[in-house]
């Protein structure tokens, strides 16, 4: 029954392993519970909606993912997605949350038919391995920028556009003290970590008054604000179109480095390949579509799969474990919503720190490579916008390599690419 649900062989596989891994995944990625709420309802969406949307999206996806893949991974709402879809398409476009529903919709469906074409090798073969590394580390930074700012630690100046914050009192003490605790918990490899510093974060809030309970345990709170609200009016618009490439691209990406990274590292890949990834991919395309239809950002395979994958889980039945986690927290969100945003930025500086190991693979030596990236990265915090970061990264890739007469490095696809990129923005 388990082999052929999860791909459990009993001859190899332990069960109580697989649980504790399929907890230990889900005690790694919690913190979404308290951050994607908070991230999205800046764009004016309901809270406890989001919450329960957040729950549900990823205990289908990361059942999906058990059953149909057999890998031991959890999938949810991504980071950085879900600041692209706050900040960047809500805020800075001006658009609203129902338009990035809409797009968020789009990609889920393009996604499902990349995955049963066979097309996103191509897409992904047409985006310069320096621009892949680079992108990861861009979101990094743009996301701990966003925790230090939802935390009071950075803030606006006239004189010099930002500044630091007061850290001696408020919101700006409790996101530095939550920052020290939350990087000694993770420097001691802590099960748990993120969540442990979110919990003891909000924790010393309570008597500074900046965490206030209304309860423990609830029902859920209802979709109802949220659910299947898209607006098709910008359907066709360049924003629509740009904004659904960003959230493809990126969720591509994500998808592809956490399943090539993670099953490496536990020796995993077969012929170096993912097994069963087509079946991953589609698990990640049917959550993402789903999840834009009860209310939340794109759904993503998460990289703290990897501390599952640590504790020994290697089939299916550790992700459908983590499912169940979801399950049970899904009754307790005054808890998560009750959380302040000075408790959640520590999570996004340091998430932002994992991110940025990819930095390490751009060729610094060769600048054809090096300024583009450098770029890339520069632009998403500096910008305010991930989808500036990588229109800017792939157009000086272009032109750079271009002029230099480094033209076999660029590929048919790249030029199309740069092309559509630079018509964004004459228009």
């Amino acid at each position: 029954m388990l082999k052929k649900l999860f791909g459990f062989d009993p001859s190899v596989n332990s069960v109580r392993t697989e649980v504790l891994a399929g907890i230990t995944t889900f005690l790694t990625m919690a913190y979404i519970l308290a951050v994607n709420p908070d991230i999205l309802s800046a764009s004016g969406m309901d809270k406890g909606a989001v919450f329960t949307a957040t729950v549900v999206a990823s205990i289908i996806g990361t059942v999906l993912m058990a059953v149909f893949a057999k890998l031991p991974f959890g999938l949810a709402p991504g980071m950085g997605l879900n600041a692209f879809f706050a900040y960047t398409v809500c805020l800075s476009m001006g658009y609203s949350w129902q338009f990035a529903l809409t797009a968020v919709l789009i990609e889920g469906v393009i996604f499902i038919i990349l995955t049963l074409t066979n097309l996103r090798e191509a897409i992904v073969n047409a985006i310069p391995l320096t621009l892949k590394n680079a992108i990861s580390a861009g979101i990094g930074l743009y996301i701990a920028f966003i925790g230090l700012k939802n935390a009071g630690i950075i803030v606006s100046n006239d004189a010099t556009l930002v500044g630091l914050g007061d850290l001696t009192a408020g919101s700006g003490l409790l996101g530095a003290i939550g920052l020290v605790l939350t990087s000694v918990l993770l420097i001691f490899n802590v099960r748990g970590a993120l969540l442990w510093g979110i919990i003891a974060t909000a924790a010393i809030g309570i008597p500074m008054g900046l965490t206030r309970f209304e309860g423990v345990m609830s029902a859920p709170p209802s979709l109802e604000p949220i659910f299947f609200q898209f607006d098709f009016e910008h359907i066709f618009s360049g924003e629509m179109v740009f904004v659904v490439f960003t959230f493809l691209f990126v969720d591509m990406f994500d998808t592809i480095g956490t399943l090539v990274g993670v099953c490496a590292k536990a020796g995993m890949l077969k012929n170096g390949k993912i097994p069963n990834v087509k079946s991953a991919f589609m698990a990640d395309a049917v959550a993402t579509t789903a999840g834009a239809m009860l209310g939340t950002s794109t759904v993503t395979t998460f990289v703290e799969s990897a501390a599952g994958v640590g504790e020994g889980g290697r089939t299916g039945l550790t992700a459908f474990t983590t499912a169940i986690c979801f399950l049970f927290a899904l009754f307790f969100s005054p808890l998560f919503l009750a959380v302040p945003g000075a408790a959640t930025a520590p999570v996004l500086v340091l998430v932002g720190v994992m991110m940025m190991t990819s930095i390490k693979r751009v060729e610094f030596d060769d600048y054809s490579e090096a300024i583009p990236a450098f770029l890339c990265v520069l632009f998403m915090p500096l910008a305010y916008s991930i989808s500036d970061g990588i229109v800017i990264g792939l157009i000086s890739y272009v032109l750079l390599n271009l002029l230099t007469g480094k033209r076999e490095k660029l590929t048919l696809a790249m030029y199309v690419l740069a092309v559509l990129f630079l018509f964004k923005f004459l228009m």
